[in-house]
């Protein structure tokens, strides 16, 4: 059956196709690409840039921006030549079958939507014909999707990380696959279109591994359990998004984790989330500490005068609790920012 897009308009299935990820400062970036790409680009671009659930006007600036179609991607769209598909906020955006699917699927990175469940879909269905692009941000979304890409023959384009505005994404990215591109912004969109005109190239087709086939079964369908016995390890640490236990998968490039619903981390992912989780629970203890002083105090004030040994007692654990609250209070401020966990 041939797919149609959301107006019902039938169309052939993209042959080939780029798909892009950023996050800090990747509006900027996508505008100005979006802004050099030429007329008539003769590829499709999905991208993902990391907005949460946040209304987004993302595709009306891009679409403004360039001469090139952008829209927000709907489930069932056909990939379009010449169109930016951009994902919509709190839903990842796959490829699958020839057509894009939105999910709201398990968080990875703490993000929704993120750039490796659209990278891993590529490379399951495209292989070599599939083209990632990983973009400025924080942290290190998109570097093991890169990776799939290229175990599976797609083609690797990384911006240079003395050009990004955040450094950390591009340079995670160059730390775990060979790019097959490595160049500042303002020669994207000449390479990615020297990219698409050449076609194929000798890229032989590679099947795609068992086990990124299995990571991928994780995030988008069920039987994860069974899925993650085969590719992870059980490790002492919980999903901060959940509370399960986090398996730790058998591939290194980079160091990941994954729970059994499907939430997923990098080693540095979960650090920066974990700080997070810290952080809050730092500041509720705080909050609590001192509302159980407050407590005491009024209550020896109460018994200030009909039982003056409980009244002196409340205000001696009322004194002990504001000495441990000064003390939590310098510890909490003394955290470290989620910055830290930047390469």
């Amino acid at each position: 059956m041939t797919p149609t897009d959301t107006a019902g308009n039938s169309r052939s299935p993209a042959q080939r196709a780029i798909f892009i990820g950023a996050s800090a400062g990747g509006v900027f970036a996508m505008l100005e690409l979006a802004a050099a790409l030429p007329p008539d680009f003769p590829l499709p671009v999905l991208f993902v840039q990391h907005i949460g659930a946040h209304r987004s006007q993302l595709a009306m600036l891009l679409n403004a921006r360039g001469p090139n179609l952008a829209v927000e991607a709907q489930d069932g769209d056909v990939p379009s030549a010449g169109t930016i598909h951009v994902a919509p906020p709190d839903r990842h955006m796959l490829l699958e079958d020839g057509v894009i699917r939105l999910t709201r699927g398990p968080k990875e990175h703490h993000a929704r939507p993120a750039i490796d469940p659209l990278f891993r879909s590529a490379a399951l269905e495209l292989g070599p014909r599939a083209i990632g692009v990983v973009l400025t941000g924080m942290l290190d979304d998109g570097s093991a999707g890169l990776r799939a890409i290229k175990d599976c023959g797609g083609t690797v384009v990384v911006q240079d990380p003395t050009d990004a505005y955040e450094p950390s994404m591009p340079r995670s990215a160059l730390a775990v696959v060979e790019a097959d591109h490595v160049v500042p912004l303002a020669e994207l969109a000449a390479v990615l279109l020297r990219i698409a005109q050449a076609g194929d190239g000798e890229r032989p087709p590679s099947s795609p591994p068992q086990s990124l086939r299995r990571e991928h079964a994780v995030g988008v369908a069920g039987g994860a359990m069974e899925n993650l016995k085969q590719i992870a390890t059980p490790s002492t640490f919980t999903c901060p998004d959940c509370g399960g236990v986090l398996f730790e998968l058998d591939d290194k490039r980079p160091v990941r984790y994954r729970c059994h619903t499907g939430h997923a981390f990098s080693l540095r992912s979960l650090a920066a989330t974990q700080e997070q989780v810290t952080d809050s629970a730092l500041w509720s203890s705080l909050r609590a500490l001192q509302e159980k002083e407050a407590i005491l105090r009024r209550l020896a004030e109460v018994q200030r005068a009909s039982d003056p040994a409980s009244a002196a007692g409340c205000e001696v654990e009322a004194d002990q609790l504001a000495a441990v609250s000064t003390a939590l209070r310098g510890l909490t401020l003394k955290a470290p920012s989620p910055a830290n966990f930047e390469a």
